[in-house]
């Protein structure tokens, strides 16, 4: 299986790619500067370097021709402003689907976030709140499109614990953290489980085992 994962440096994004090459994937990892290549091929992954806040669809499509699964999994990162919140968690999103649609990409995986898909709490700090609704507004978008076979992954509070192999996994988990090694062993786990197609899914640590967890949301 070929998988591009768009935020090919990102911490999520650097665990799922050792994991997919490590199963024998052949996995590229979309980076935005070209100094970040030898991380990459050091985890197995190949680097395609191409900024998703100015490519065109074309661009983005061309490096998605033959791949059997795109993961958006960029994010503007903690220490952005808002305007970066709508360029990159949504608008590059919403590009990323673009593109995938038009190289014929059907299994298309988002890392999103808990607390995307409603309204930011009275109170909640404006950089955060701005990050919640771009994500939310994206999720919409995916969600609406036909030609794409989505999931939508939203996660808790991220660690960087050790993973535990084990989690909760449901439509709505409640509250909670998880780390970033589970979190990546999730979506290694979700491209090879289309059942779980069309489904918005929570994530925290728990007691069952991902790929258990895995079976339970696409029945």
């Amino acid at each position: 299986m070929r998988i591009v994962i768009a935020g090919g440096h990102g911490q999520i994004a650097q665990r799922l790619e050792r994991l997919l090459a490590g199963r024998g994937d052949e996995v590229a990892g979309v980076i935005r500067r070209p100094g970040q290549a030898g991380d990459l091929l050091a985890l197995g992954a190949e680097p395609v370097v191409c900024d998703l806040e100015s490519a065109s669809v074309a661009d983005v499509a061309r490096h998605l021709e033959g791949a059997d699964a795109a993961v958006f999994a960029a994010g503007a990162g903690p220490g952005s402003g808002i305007e970066r919140k709508e360029t990159v968690d949504r608008a590059a999103a919403t590009l990323f689907a673009d593109a995938a649609e038009a190289a014929g990409v059907r299994r298309f995986l988002v890392v999103s976030s808990m607390g995307a898909g409603s309204e930011p709490p009275p109170g909640t700090d404006p950089v955060f709140a701005a990050y919640l609704r771009a994500k939310g507004a994206a999720d919409e978008d995916v969600r609406a499109r036909a030609g794409l076979d989505w999931t939508i992954l939203r996660p808790g509070s991220l660690t960087d614990d050790p993973g535990t192999g084990r989690v909760r996994l449901a439509e709505s988990t409640g509250r909670g953290s998880v780390t970033r090694d589970d979190v990546a062993a999730v979506l290694a786990a979700l491209l090879n489980e289309p059942g779980t197609a069309g489904r918005t899914l929570e994530l925290v640590s728990g007691d069952t085992p991902v790929a258990e967890a895995v079976r339970a949301a696409a029945g």
